[in-house]
């Protein structure tokens, strides 16, 4: 799919989603396809051969105050009635009722409050709920006898520069707002889930050294470095250490895990100080066949912040994100378009490299195998903390160690 010359997509662009139902009525081969665009698209909810919206929603009147403005949105979530598989029907307020507040990241560094400190009795649905892609298939599908088979949203027109969105791409429904709408509407769907858990065998990591102080090891890709809500084994559970610093769940590579107190403080005092360095092997395939960024060497300089309602994706803002920067050298161009990239992290932002490689403004190429900044599908993320020096914080010992991804011969 393309955008239309004269569409708004070529400016900014916006997430489509397809359904497949069976039903009566279904057009080809016996299955009945759907279609849905994201809130309004040429400032209109409604476009021939895509549903219509859940519910119609009208803007607050102009210089309502924030008390009226509240009770407005209130009144037109209680209209957002959404049906589940199961036939029951429930309304956003409801949905969201037990959920925490989102707190947008204007309204955060405007107040200077952190979230824990701001509590609201009966939380609003974040903006927008409601309308995004799933919810809308979903609703027409159950309202019109139609049993939903599978669905995907893809993102169509100009790239989000904020939330790291690529034309083509398929990307998962949004945590903060369609997740907590999709638990209520899959209810009645046997083989469908939102938390799609698979049961895997985590590998053991390997220990490449250990003192009475520390341990270093290469972590697996699957395995978590802390414990997480889920009960998975991490390289702490496993280990009966506390890891110095973090490796996302699918990235392997090097890991530091501290023994004592002692060493556990100062070895965060060296990556707060940038005392420890680090090297990543990355495979990446940019967005552009036809990128012309000749240069093997660079920095990458875009400041981050979690993205309030899509976590964990971070997201970057130049405003109120904190900085993060990257130096990079591409070591390999290989004849299908992908490289090998050395990354090294002058700062330590969660999915800094991840984020810093997807970018438009940053590699252009998002990580082969990264579900959540639209990378190139693969078994697993082709990202590997390749190398590590630092002073060992007991015996003053200068500790390298280096151990290669396994990817780079594709």
């Amino acid at each position: 799919m393309r955008a239309h010359p004269e569409s708004e997509l070529h400016r900014c662009g916006k997430m489509f989603g397809v359904l497949v139902c069976d039903g009566e009525g279904a057009m080809t081969n016996g299955k009945r396809y759907l279609a849905a665009f994201s809130a309004q698209l040429d400032g209109s909810y409604h476009h021939e051969g895509f549903v219509p919206p859940v519910y119609e929603m009208q803007q607050a009147p102009v210089g309502a105050n924030k008390a009226e403005s509240q009770r407005l949105q209130r009144l037109l979530f209680s209209n957002y009635r959404l049906t589940n598989g199961q036939g029951e029907t429930k309304n956003l307020l409801d949905i969201f009722a037990a959920e925490s507040p989102i707190i947008p990241p204007e309204e955060w560094f405007a107040s200077r409050h952190q979230p824990k400190e701001r509590s609201q009795t009966h939380p609003l649905p974040p903006s927008g709920a409601g309308e995004c892609c799933a919810p809308k298939l979903l609703q027409y599908a159950f309202t019109h006898g139609l049993k939903p088979i599978a669905m995907a949203e893809f993102w169509v027109g100009a790239p989000s520069k904020t939330e790291i969105r690529h034309e083509g791409v398929f990307y998962a429904p949004c945590s903060g707002k369609c997740v907590p709408i999709l638990r209520h509407m899959l209810k009645g769907l046997d083989d469908w889930t939102i938390d799609d858990w698979t049961i895997r065998e985590f590998p053991k990591p390997e220990t490449l050294y250990e003192d009475e102080w520390l341990i270093v090891i290469n972590k697996p890709s699957g395995l978590l470095s802390v414990p997480g809500k889920g009960g998975e084994p991490s390289a702490e559970s496993l280990l009966r250490a506390k890891a110095a610093h973090r490796l996302d769940q699918d990235t392997s590579g090097l890991l530091v895990l501290a023994k004592t107190p002692d060493v556990y403080t100062a070895l965060q005092a060296y990556f707060q100080r940038r005392d420890i360095l680090k090297c990543y092997e990355a495979l990446v395939k940019p967005n552009d066949a036809n990128d012309a960024n000749d240069a093997n060497d660079g920095m990458i300089e875009l400041p981050l912040l979690p993205n309030p309602y899509d976590r964990p994706r971070q997201m970057v803002n130049t405003e109120h994100g904190k900085v993060a920067i990257t130096r990079y050298s591409i070591r390999e161009r290989y004849a299908d378009g992908s490289w090998f990239v050395d990354l090294f992290p002058l700062t330590g932002r969660t999915h800094q490299l991840r984020v810093h490689a997807a970018h438009p403004d940053g590699l252009n190429a998002p990580i082969i195998g990264d579900r959540l900044y639209g990378g190139e599908q693969a078994e697993r993320l082709m990202l590997h903390a390749a190398e590590i020096s630092f002073v060992h914080p007991v015996t003053n010992e200068p500790m390298h160690f280096s151990e290669p991804s396994d990817f780079r011969l594709k």
